[in-house]
């Protein structure tokens, strides 16, 4: 089958991990954490598809800020509406409370690059299959490798060419990185930085993010620190 005949129910993992409704939310962390995955659609006892629970949508519970003295001028200026959803996830017990209703989701017969070009914009890594309300799969971006391959593909057997490119094109998508100072290079999977960085958190964040890229088997930092203006002019 050519890539430009695939479409998402040819690319679809299934069958996908999802919750109940009422399913505790202690529960559903132990269930992403045991399966190694992020997320799990909401369903209810007839399939239909009612919401998404992230691990984002979790952990968010660790950093809520403790609420604010009331005041009138906060409440003149404070939007309920999201002031009521970051509640709800935060103390929620259950799967509906802490769930995500925004959900993006395509049809069965979407082809490869209408899927690729929607994560693209919406940065995302994977999007849910639905047919008549009721979810049938998932398609993420491992998935989409087989519409570029014509094969399912392990990340560690991607060319090297291809990981570098990804690896730049993630660079653009951040102020912090530097493509003019710093040289990227890719060896049997492993990435090289090159070049010069203005600091070690510059550093670890290009590590970071090379690691996140499918394919790559370790990262070197080779880059030198940029000095600072006073002592080059010494």
């Amino acid at each position: 089958m050519t890539m430009d005949a695939l479409q998402a129910r040819d690319l679809m993992t299934t069958p996908v991990v999802t919750v109940p409704p009422d399913m505790a939310v202690e529960a559903i962390a132990r269930l992403l954490a045991r399966r190694g995955i992020t997320a799990a659609p909401v369903v209810d006892g007839d399939g239909a598809l009612l919401g998404l629970v992230t691990a984002a949508d979790l952990t968010c519970r660790l950093s809520e800020p403790p609420a604010a003295e009331p005041s009138w001028l906060r409440w003149l200026l404070a939007d309920p509406s999201k002031a009521a959803i970051r509640y709800a996830r935060a103390h929620g017990f259950v799967a509906r409370d802490v769930m995500s209703l925004e959900i993006d989701t395509i049809p069965p017969d979407l082809p490869a690059a209408g899927i690729a070009s929607l994560l693209e914009s919406k940065g995302i890594r994977r999007v849910l299959v639905t047919e008549r309300g009721r979810l049938r799969g998932i398609v993420s971006r491992s998935d989409l490798l087989h519409a570029v391959t014509g094969e399912r593909v392990e990340p560690t057997d991607l060319p090297d060419a291809r990981i570098r490119t990804a690896i730049l094109a993630a660079m653009r998508r951040e102020s912090w990185a530097d493509l003019f100072h710093t040289q990227v290079e890719v060896h049997d999977g492993v990435v090289e930085f090159h070049g010069f960085a203005p600091g070690r958190e510059v550093q670890r964040a290009l590590r970071v993010l090379a690691e996140h890229v499918p394919g790559v088997k370790g990262v070197r930092d080779l880059t030198e620190p940029v000095l600072p203006l006073e002592q080059v002019m010494l």
